[in-house]
């Protein structure tokens, strides 16, 4: 199937202009944005294919349904979970998702083989090519490209060169390990356990979460019979190789939430441990790095498959212009300006979380005690707690003396015509909003309403109310550039040359 413009650009010479390493969510929606946008994109993968039922992460918080809504990919999605509207945290401290300023003001429950079966049809719908059983084994770059030494399932070595390489292949990257960055941090958590099980008493909500003395766990419905169970014992730190019973799993669950639930028939049983790590770099030359394979946090607030996910959108338009030859100077360089500082505050705020959970001296079990307090009374301190856990409040650095709006998170709103902004987001491009035709503060968008040379790059749209700032949204929906004054074309037009090459 051929891109937006009906035909797939690929640098002279070179069979693919894209390579992406890892079909986890993070390599399959970066590599269906690749293929939205007309680019020549191949996914390898060394697992065989399957989408496993066996997933660490199950909650989808708001920001990652924004951006999934912006594909049509939402609706889908939230048809097979169920959401919940509190988190609770250290039993005494409630976070009401319910007043996010979001269509979606919930964390939904779903598990990520549910993500990434929606993710790999639009994938294949848009014709990403896919090798499965495929590995990394060497890397090579130079001025105008990547050789990527690719082992096949029978062990023959081919190599491929593609114009930029995307490393989302995990914690244990090949591709991070192959240009040499180190992977600095530490384990957070020694030893947790997984295990999908049957119940029989069902809990009262769609997530159970608690923690009692040294015991912590958790239980998240599927919605179809199966319950994930995560915890910890500080009486059995072991290392992940040794063995794990359901009944070890029923004696830390009983500890933590006071009953098994009947837990029986365990499909699966996992030891793991969690680390907090960050690559310094995530772009080295033409390869890039994005999800687990930049960045692994603990398991505390759910937010590890969701900022892999942010993290594929917001390179995705930018690797697809630069292929093009569309992207301004330094375009790709915003990359690492923009996300590794993202992945440093969810390592903080989720490291945080999770020393807070296991405090076990009475002073940082003071300390806890504190910060619950004092986040459920301070109503700016509860917003903050609530728009970093899902990732609603990130922002991205704005040049000296933009518009306060440049770099936020451009909201869902409604515009002329009945439309919203995430589904005029569905085709890839820029939107441009303007005040109402006929007004002065239009002049210079309404010269764009035909889109000219740029229509398959920008969609102009008006706001359904009376606004009458001009905002330029980009295709991973943050401002790129805003203005409250009257604005000519001369303005207008700065703005897209800037942004949109």
């Amino acid at each position: 199937m051929n891109g937006t413009n009906g035909t797939r650009t690929s640098p002279a010479g070179i069979p693919h202009s894209v390579i992406v390493v890892g079909a986890g969510p993070t390599g399959l929606l970066l590599a269906g944005d690749l293929a939205a946008a007309g680019v020549s994109v191949v996914l390898v993968e060394k697992r065989p294919h399957k989408i496993s039922n066996l997933s660490r992460a199950f909650g989808v918080h708001a920001r990652t349904l924004e951006q999934l809504d912006a594909r049509g990919l939402a609706d889908p999605l939230l048809a097979t979970g169920s959401t919940i509207t509190e988190l609770r945290l250290f039993r005494r401290l409630s976070l009401d998702l319910g007043t996010l300023p979001s269509r979606f003001p919930f964390l939904l429950i779903t598990p990520q083989y549910e993500v990434e079966r929606l993710l790999e049809r639009r994938a294949r719908e848009l014709g990403v090519e896919f090798l499965f059983e495929n590995e990394v084994v060497g890397l090579r770059q130079d001025d105008s490209g990547v050789d990527l030494d690719v082992r096949g399932p029978d062990g023959t070595v081919v190599t491929r060169r593609a114009a930029y390489v995307v490393g989302a292949d995990g914690h244990r990257s090949a591709v991070r390990q192959a240009v040499g960055l180190p992977f600095p941090g530490v384990s957070v958590i020694k030893s947790l356990f997984l295990a999908d099980v049957r119940l029989a008493e069902r809990p009262e909500g769609v997530l159970t979460v608690n923690g009692a003395g040294d015991a912590f766990a958790m239980i998240a419905a599927f919605g179809d019979g199966w319950y994930r169970v995560m915890g910890w014992s500080r009486r059995h730190e072991v290392p992940d190789d040794v063995p794990l019973d359901l009944d070890e799993v029923k004696d830390v669950t009983r500890r933590a939430l006071g009953t098994d639930y009947g837990m029986h028939d365990a499909r699966w049983l996992s030891r793991f441990h969690s680390d907090e790590r960050q690559a310094p770099e995530y772009r080295v030359g033409r390869v890039f790095l994005a999800g687990d394979a930049a960045h692994v946090h603990s398991p505390a607030g759910g937010q590890g498959m969701n900022t892999g996910l942010q993290d594929a959108a917001n390179l995705g338009w930018k690797l697809a212009a630069a292929v093009r030859g569309r992207a301004p100077e330094g375009l790709l360089d915003t990359y690492q300006a923009e996300r590794h500082p993202v992945g440093k505050a969810v390592l903080r705020s989720s490291g945080g979380l999770v020393r807070l959970a296991r405090a076990q001296s009475p002073g940082l079990r003071a300390v806890r005690a504190l910060v619950s307090a004092f986040v459920g009374m301070a109503r700016p301190a509860r917003t903050k707690a609530l728009a970093q856990i899902s990732g609603i409040g990130y922002r991205y650095p704005a040049p000296r003396g933009a518009h306060r709006l440049t770099g936020t998170r451009a909201p869902d709103v409604a515009l002329a015509g009945g439309g919203r902004l995430y589904e005029a987001l569905r085709g890839g491009r820029f939107v441009l909003i303007a005040p109402k035709a006929g007004e002065a503060v239009t002049g210079g968008a309404e010269a764009y309403d035909g889109q000219g040379a740029r229509k398959d790059r920008l969609t102009v749209e008006r706001w359904a109310g009376d606004r009458r700032t001009t905002v330029l949204v980009r295709p991973d929906g943050y401002v790129a550039w805003a203005t409250g004054a009257a604005t000519d074309t001369a303005a207008v037009e700065a703005a897209l040359a800037a942004h949109l090459g």
